[in-house]
């Protein structure tokens, strides 16, 4: 499977990151490209309307949203998840990305 971002936005976060969590974040990413939409708890979750995410674990969790649009994986956003729940401006930017390309 082919992975796209959606904006130079996603590229500039993760490679902000350090280098032992950009390390995960590829080792998930190629997870994803090795068996598209069957990947599973604990590295994806469905967050519902088409939209998923990349769970990477670490001193700070990061968070990839996703969507799956002609047979391609689009990183819609990246973020460092601070809280239990994916903050209400994360997820609406996600949606608006996704509302985008459709």
């Amino acid at each position: 499977m082919e992975i796209r971002n959606f904006s130079t936005d996603v590229d500039k976060f993760l490679e902000s990151l350090e280098e032992i969590t950009r390390s995960k974040v590829s080792k998930v990413l190629h997870m994803l490209i090795m068996v598209g939409n069957e990947i599973e708890m604990p590295y994806s979750k469905s967050l519902g309307g088409g939209l998923f995410e990349l769970r990477i674990s670490g001193k700070v969790p990061i968070r990839i949203i996703y969507c799956f649009h002609e047979n391609c994986a689009i990183l819609l956003h990246a973020f460092a998840k601070k809280t239990d729940r994916i903050a209400k401006r994360e997820l609406d930017l996600a949606k608006r990305r996704q509302t985008a390309i459709s």
